[in-house]
């Protein structure tokens, strides 16, 4: 018995299949491209997003068959809007990207009208164009084909994870559930039901929106000649990837923290209940499973490990691993600073208008110590939510346990521990996204998985504690200087 695990990120689509000893029997990948259509915005096509989808399960399916595939788990990149024609299934549009600022005014005059209390208490999400309510109001309002569906009660809206159920199951299942529904800002985390006093705010009709799951519900069947599965297969756990992550890293209890290295990076902690964040953090559902919600807080860093891929290229030295190596030449920075704000800046300073800087140069400069202070800078980021998240639940976080690309390497996670002045576990396992939904579809149908993870790495803190807050203070210094430009240049 096998469950298929579709892993679809902002970067590649991805298809992997495991056995019930948590093995890994076949799997396969497929890049995604983005388009920067205008400066702040970011768009995917939806079209691809699904075709990608359908080649990965091609390739799976003849590596291994199809025939032992007993259940699908869905994890996907979340606040990605998609709208779509519910007659022709048909996007109309692309789809625009959990990264994309367009709708950072609207936003910001949505906050100005002092909605911001009231979408704090039903969401426990600031106002902010990362998630999705704002964006789909964009599309219904400058879309005129969207506007025509929402009329004749013909448009379906939905993150990533709806637009995949929705193609499996030839669209007789328009579905979400509650962890990528509480990343939408139209979503009643306690009552667990969108809201219509969101809905009114934001300018979204919630006709349109999916009916909503726990995460291990039962999200419908494929149907034939939707893509090479058999019909009948069911898809029986769905979770934004952080949340996959989170489950995947076997995290059950406050105290451990999950970080997810990618484009972006995602850390998030388990509470005893809901809480409200004092410190910019984001309140999300971690998931809904057997019968139970399980909240969490959240933050979330617009670029990450992507800071390594533009530095690369505008060093010209070729990618992130060869700015790895050129970093690893010099003992320190020297005093170079680099703020990766080139979105803005996330959790937990929310600075839409911040951009990127490079500070602390001097005539004995070098490459290399503007590639050493990349990494910093991500480590750096990191550490920002960490404390954020010690001073929200009281200082009782153990560690830190890394997934995403970028974990992989060695040099970032020991900066990782130096600056954070904890443990960092990275696991053996490097797709524990798609690890955590097939956990969690197993356990929908009954079977305990135990993951075997004797490959994990631990890294221990190696710098004194005067040598660390020095480091942070001038982060944090240079933190100011970003936002204090942006407030004088907006």
């Amino acid at each position: 018995m096998y469950v298929l695990a579709i892993d679809q990120g902002t970067t590649n689509t991805k298809a992997l299949l495991f056995g019930p000893d948590s093995a890994v029997v076949a799997q396969a990948s497929a890049r995604c491209g983005t388009s920067y259509p205008e400066s702040g915005w970011a768009e995917q096509s939806a079209s691809e997003i699904w075709e990608t989808t359908k080649r990965v399960i091609t390739e799976v399916v003849a590596k291994a068959g199809a025939d032992q595939i007993a259940a699908i788990g869905i994890s996907n990149q979340r606040e990605t809007i998609i709208v779509w024609d519910a007659e022709t299934g048909v996007p109309v549009g692309p789809a625009i990207l959990w990264q994309c600022r367009r709708t950072a005014d609207a936003c910001a005059r949505t906050a100005e009208a002092g909605h911001g209390a009231d979408v704090l208490s039903l969401t426990g999400l600031q106002i902010n164009p990362l998630f999705p309510a704002s964006k789909l109001a964009w599309i219904i309002k400058n879309n005129p084909k969207a506007g025509e569906l929402v009329r004749n009660g013909a448009l379906r809206a939905g993150t990533v994870d709806t637009w995949l159920i929705w193609n499996l199951t030839g669209g007789e299942s328009f579905a979400t559930d509650h962890s990528n529904a509480s990343r939408t800002l139209l979503f009643d985390t306690g009552a667990l039901r969108w809201s219509e006093k969101l809905g009114d705010i934001f300018g979204v009709p919630l006709s349109c929106l999916p009916a909503l799951l726990p995460s291990d519900g039962h999200f419908g069947n494929t149907k034939e000649g939707m893509s090479d599965l058999p019909p009948g297969i069911p898809i029986h756990s769905v979770m934004g990837d952080s949340h996959a992550a989170l489950f995947g890293h076997g995290i059950r209890e406050p105290g451990p923290v999950k970080a997810t290295y990618g484009t972006g990076s995602s850390l998030m902690v388990l509470t005893p209940n809901r809480l409200i964040s004092e410190h910019s953090l984001s309140s999300t559902i971690a998931w809904t499973a057997a019968g139970k919600t399980s909240y969490a807080l959240e933050g979330n860093i617009t670029v990450s490990a992507q800071a390594a891929a533009f530095a690369a290229a505008m060093l010209g030295i070729g990618d992130a691993a060869a700015l790895s190596d050129l970093a690893e030449t010099v003992p320190d920075s020297a005093g170079v600073v680099f703020v990766p704000a080139l979105a803005g800046l996330g959790a937990p300073h929310w600075d839409d208008n911040a951009r990127g800087m490079i500070s602390g140069l001097s005539l004995g400069s070098m490459p290399a110590h503007v590639a050493r202070a990349t990494f910093e800078a991500i480590a750096h980021q990191i550490a920002d939510v960490f404390d954020a998240m010690q001073a929200d639940i009281g200082g009782t976080l153990t560690g830190l346990s890394a997934d995403g690309g970028a974990s992989a390497n060695g040099f970032l996670m020991q900066l990782q521990a130096d600056l954070i002045g904890l443990p960092v576990r990275r696991g053996g396992l490097a797709e524990v996204g798609a690890f955590g939904v097939a956990l969690m579809a197993f356990e929908a149908l009954g079977h305990v998985v135990q993951a075997s993870d004797s490959a994990y790495a631990q890294f221990e803190p190696a710098i004194s504690p005067t040598d660390r807050e020095a480091a942070r203070r001038l982060w944090r210094t240079s933190i100011e200087q970003v936002r204090f430009g942006a407030v004088h240049s907006a």
